[in-house]
């Protein structure tokens, strides 16, 4: 009798294994084509605080009187700078948590951490340099050039705001843009899904006119940010990548919504740097300022040679 009833439940257990095993896959096939679904609430929530807390920052900074914002004291752009510092990463680790492919955590880690590290940098350094601007520096020079700088003594002064440029404009830069893309890269490279799972959720893979909005609008801001950043060469080689792995991909994969938005966002972004540099091809103070062999102009650069 014990042997009877340690069979049945035996078999209990293997017919449960067997039912359990069967609503893995479709589980997770549920799952994935969920989060393949256009993520429009956090693209939406990306966007507002990227104009508003980065593009915003700078604005804020000129605008608000120096009685509410002493020079001795943050200013209400470099509380804007923080707050971005904040819900910049938390957006990403969202998106990347609801990539319908799982992600290395290891690499997300990394990338958000040094990510943060770097935009922390960036926030010292742009402080003062923007702080400096309520004593007659001037944007579209370079550190040696402004008039305040020249009349500094003893001169090596010189060279600590020429150290405070370097963390301002390129480590900064540096640490805080490449993971930033990297980020997206990674979740642009894990948000295929097959031709089978496209043909079955068709409708919902695909971008909506709102969406198309929300792109345009985002790519303007990302004009801004790979110009002003000084970044393109970063961002140029993420596009290249995401253009390789579409392309790896076609025959097995396809994009979902959210990675056709990445893709169509990176794109129209190209674009708009390319009109920018072909209507400030022969901008003389402009190209003064960037005699490289990457002619990049700043937006802010081009607003304080016009009107300040």
């Amino acid at each position: 009798m014990a042997t009877n009833l340690n069979r049945g439940t035996n078999s209990d257990l293997r017919r449960r294994a067997i039912r359990s095993s069967a609503r893995a896959p479709d589980e997770e096939s549920s799952e994935r084509s969920k989060n393949s679904e256009f993520q429009f609430g956090l693209w939406l929530l990306l966007a507002v605080q990227n104009w508003v807390l980065d593009f915003g920052r700078p604005i804020a900074m000129l605008i608000v009187p120096l009685k509410y914002s002493p020079l001795s004291l943050p200013s209400v752009g470099d509380y804007f700078h923080m707050a971005y510092n904040v819900i910049t990463p938390f957006c990403l680790l969202k998106l990347i948590e609801k990539a319908p492919r799982k992600v290395s955590s290891t690499l997300t880690y990394l990338t958000i951490v040094f990510f943060v590290m770097g935009a922390s940098i960036h926030l010292v350094g742009d402080s003062v340099n923007h702080r400096l601007v309520h004593s007659g520096y001037q944007l579209h020079l370079s550190v040696a050039e402004n008039p305040i700088m020249k009349e500094l003594k003893p001169r090596t002064l010189v060279s600590s705001f020429e150290l405070l440029y370097f963390y301002d404009e390129q480590l900064g830069h540096l640490m805080w843009y490449i993971p930033f893309f990297s980020v997206f890269l990674l979740y642009f490279s894990s948000s295929f899904v097959s031709k089978a799972e496209e043909k079955k959720h068709m409708e919902s893979l695909n971008l909506q006119p709102k969406d198309w909005f929300l792109a345009v609008i985002s790519a303007t801001y990302y004009w801004y940010l790979v110009t002003e950043g000084q970044i393109f060469p970063v961002f140029f080689i993420t596009v290249l990548l995401m253009t390789a792995i579409r392309i790896i991909y076609r025959g097995s994969l396809m994009p979902d919504a959210n990675a056709k938005f990445l893709f169509y966002t990176f794109f129209m972004t190209l674009a708009f740097v390319m009109l920018w540099v072909m209507y400030l091809w022969n901008d003389e103070p402009m190209r003064r300022k960037y005699p490289g062999l990457v002619y990049i102009p700043e937006p802010w650069a081009f607003y304080s040679s016009r009107f300040m």
